[in-house]
């Protein structure tokens, strides 16, 4: 029996939910679990891409953590500085979604040719925070000018915070396992 609900907009954005609410839940492989919601999150929204961007331990720049409809070569052009992107500024000091009706023509956007060259229009920046402090960010990314509904930016907070947590979870899960694997070399070394 399918237990998701589909059948109106709202059935398929508690899909959406619930989809990446169970990848969350399913491992602790945090690559493996950003990787299902980029793509979770751009297919439910029809959107051209998704992407999560985690931020450098200095605050500085964003780096790509998954990615989901962007070419090799947008991806590679490098990390986002924060200090030169306005819009990942907004998003993380504000703690809210930032929306970019053009981001080929936006200053607040960094990469606004390479934007124009992938065919990036529209974009909305969601902040990643785990107990109310930044770790990245999530963007999506339409192919043509796009206005994103008030349940839309919902779910996309929703998913935003779902991600945070995961990458929290994956964090811990390692910094505990790196400790328990020092404890058993310290046994080993003392008790030998």
């Amino acid at each position: 029996m399918n237990t998701e609900p589909t059948s109106s907009p709202c059935g398929a954005l508690f899909s959406t939910l619930y989809r990446v609410a169970r990848a969350v839940n399913s491992s602790l492989d945090v690559m493996q679990i950003l990787t299902i919601i980029v793509n979770t999150t751009a297919e439910a929204l029809d959107a051209k891409a998704c992407s999560l961007r985690l931020l450098s331990p200095d605050g500085k720049r964003l780096f790509i953590g998954a990615a989901h409809g962007l070419s090799a070569g947008y991806r590679a052009k490098g990390p986002v500085d924060v200090i030169n992107s306005p819009v990942d500024q907004v998003a993380l000091a504000e703690r809210r979604p930032v929306y970019i009706p053009d981001a080929q023509t936006d200053a607040r956007f960094q990469y606004g040719e390479q934007a124009r060259d992938e065919g990036i229009v529209s974009v909305v920046v969601v902040p990643l925070l785990v107990q109310d402090q930044p770790i990245g960010v999530m963007r999506i990314y339409s192919r043509a000018p796009r206005l994103f509904s008030a349940t839309e930016f919902e779910l996309l907070d929703a998913i935003a915070s779902l991600s945070a947590v995961a990458i929290e979870n994956g964090r811990l899960y390692e910094r505990l396992d790196h400790n328990y694997q020092a404890a058993l070399d310290f046994s080993d070394r003392v008790f030998d």
